[in-house]
């Protein structure tokens, strides 16, 4: 099977769209992912996946924190900014969380240390351990077959 047909295959399940976020020297990092997950109630875990050559990787390693931010359906430029499809670095609005940079008015954000991490492939997958939660009430962002979507 080649690279192509694996990736659309992938593309066909609905996913929410979040921004990973993390502060290393007082400058704050992010990347937009849908690879993230719950992991365990006792203790609160989740996994997020990132690419070995991404940039972030690099940003978690060393500051061994990260908040996932969930977006909300009127967040779709804070996921292309973080996704480097617009050049507009004031899209996003960060407010502290935990000690942590998040996305303000994200429909929820989650701040871990690093917990556990493993090379799988081309990815590395970091189990957070979860500090904090905090919602909010909106409809969610969503992601399918390469294209954002809203669930009505």
């Amino acid at each position: 099977m080649d690279e192509r047909l694996f990736r659309t295959a992938m593309s066909k399940f609905t996913t929410g769209v979040t921004v990973i976020t993390t502060e290393v020297d007082g400058d704050i990092h992010g990347m937009t992912a849908n690879a993230f997950m719950s992991v365990s109630l006792d203790p609160k875990l989740v996994l997020i996946s990132v690419g070995n050559r991404a940039k972030m990787k690099g940003y978690i390693d060393l500051s061994s924190t990260f908040a996932v931010n969930l977006l909300s359906r009127s967040q779709e430029n804070v996921s292309k900014q973080f996704a480097g499809q617009i050049n507009d670095k004031n899209t996003a609005v960060f407010t502290e969380f935990s000690g942590l940079p998040v996305i303000d008015k994200a429909l929820a954000s989650i701040a871990c240390d690093v917990h556990d991490t493993t090379i799988q492939g081309d990815h590395t997958l970091y189990i957070g351990k979860v500090r904090d939660v905090v919602v909010t009430d909106a409809e969610p962002l969503t992601f399918y077959s390469g294209n954002y979507g809203m669930i009505s």
